[in-house]
C-alpha cells in the first residue's frame, strides 16, 4: 500500500495553519488590544512581549500558503481567485502593522499616537481579513472547469462579516491570556479583567457558528448529527464547555500559564469541528483532497523539501521561545 500523498499534504497544510493561528493569533490580539490600554508604557510591555517572536510567527503562513500551492494548485488557483480582495487587505494589514511595529519605538512623542493607531487598525484589518476569508471558505466556492466561477464579491456574505468579527474576539483572548502569562502588576490584572467577558463572547461566537453553520449547510448538519456520527462528535462541544468553564476560573484565581494554554484549546477545538465539518473537501462544498491534488511526482518532490524544512521552523522557533521565556517588565525590553 502506497502513501496517501493528498491526506499527508492535508494534514501538512493543516498543521501549518492551526500553527500560525495559534502563534499569530495573540500577536495580533496585542494590536486588537490596544484600544483597552491607554497608558503608553504598559502599552509598550505589551508589545515587549512579543517583539522577539513575532515576524517568525508568520512564518507559517507562508508555509501553509506555499504547500497549497505546491501540493492542490487548484484549490490554490480556486482561493486565490474568490479571496482575492480580502487577501490583499490581509496582506496590507500585515504589513502596515510590521512597519508601525518597529517605526512606534523610533518615533518621537508627536508622533508616537500615529505609530499606535497605524498598529490597532492593521491588526484589525488583517484579523477581520482572515476572518472573513475563513467565513467565505466554509460557505464555499461555485467551481466550473476547475476554475472560480463567482463573482468578486461573492466572498461578502452576514455569515462571512459575523466569522470576521468573531476572529477578532478569538484573537483578542489570546491577546489578553498571553499578556496574562507573560507580563505582571496592573497591566496583568486588566487582562485577566477584560479575559472573563472576551471568552464568554468567544463561546457564544462558536455557539453562534455551530447553529448558523449547519442550518445553512445541509451536508454539514448530516455530518454532525447523523447517528452514529452524533455519538463520535459529542465529546467536542462537551469539551469546548468544559475548557470554556476552566478558562474563565483560571483568570480569576492567581495562575499565569494555564489561560493561555487554556484558550489555545479552546481555539483548537474550533479549530477541530471546522475540519470535521468539511473534510474531506478542500474546496468546498464539494472538491476533495483527492481531487484537487497535483500530480503524485510533483507531491513527492516537494514532500522532501517540506519535511526538510519543518523540523527546522519548528527548532528555531521552540528556541526562541525558549530564550525569550519568562515575564516582561516594564521598561525592559525591545528598542
Amino acid at each position: 500500500m502506497g502513501i496517501d500523498l493528498p491526506l499527508l499534504w492535508a494534514i501538512i497544510i493543516a498543521f501549518g495553519l492551526m500553527m500560525y493561528v495559534i502563534m499569530d493569533g495573540f500577536d495580533l490580539g496585542i494590536g486588537i488590544l490596544f484600544p483597552f490600554v491607554r497608558d503608553r508604557e504598559d502599552r509598550d510591555t505589551m508589545v515587549n512581549s512579543v517583539a522577539p517572536v513575532w515576524d517568525g510567527n508568520e512564518t507559517w503562513l507562508v508555509l501553509g500558503g506555499a504547500a497549497l500551492m505546491a501540493a492542490f494548485p487548484i484549490a490554490y488557483a480556486v482561493v486565490l481567485s474568490a479571496l482575492y480582495l480580502p487577501l490583499m487587505l490581509m496582506l496590507a494589514g500585515l504589513i502596515w502593522r510590521g512597519v508601525a511595529f518597529e517605526f512606534r519605538f523610533k518615533a518621537d512623542e508627536s508622533h508616537k499616537p500615529f505609530w499606535d493607531k497605524a498598529f490597532i487598525w492593521g491588526s484589525y484589518m488583517a484579523t477581520v481579513s482572515q476572518g472573513v476569508a475563513l467565513g467565505a471558505f466554509i460557505n464555499g466556492f461555485a467551481v466550473e472547469g476547475g476554475a472560480y466561477a463567482g463573482g468578486v464579491f461573492d466572498w461578502l456574505t452576514p455569515f462571512s462579516l459575523f466569522t470576521g468579527v468573531g476572529l477578532v474576539v478569538a484573537y483578542a483572548l489570546l491577546g489578553a491570556t498571553w499578556l496574562v502569562m507573560k507580563t505582571e502588576g496592573g497591566l496583568q490584572r486588566r487582562m485577566r479583567q477584560l479575559g472573563k467577558p472576551v471568552t464568554l463572547v468567544v463561546l457564544a461566537t462558536i455557539v453562534a457558528v455551530s447553529i448558523w453553520t449547519p442550518l445553512a449547510h445541509p451536508d454539514i448538519a448530516g455530518r454532525w448529527f447523523a447517528l452514529p456520527n452524533l455519538y463520535y462528535l459529542a465529546p467536542v462541544p462537551v469539551c469546548v464547555a468544559l475548557v470554556g468553564w476552566l478558562l474563565i476560573r483560571t483568570l480569576s484565581a492567581d495562575t499565569h500559564a494555564a489561560p493561555f494554554a487554556l484558550s489555545l484549546a479552546l481555539l483548537f477545538l474550533g479549530y477541530s469541528g471546522l475540519a470535521i465539518s468539511l473534510w474531506p473537501n478542500i474546496i468546498p462544498p464539494s472538491m476533495s483532497i483527492w481531487q484537487a491534488a497535483a500530480p503524485p511526482q510533483s507531491m513527492g518532490f516537494a514532500l522532501v523539501g517540506a519535511l526538510f524544512i519543518i523540523p527546522f521552523i519548528l527548532a528555531y522557533t521552540a528556541w526562541s521561545y525558549y530564550v525569550f521565556r519568562g515575564k516582561v517588565k516594564a521598561g525592559e525590553g525591545y528598542h
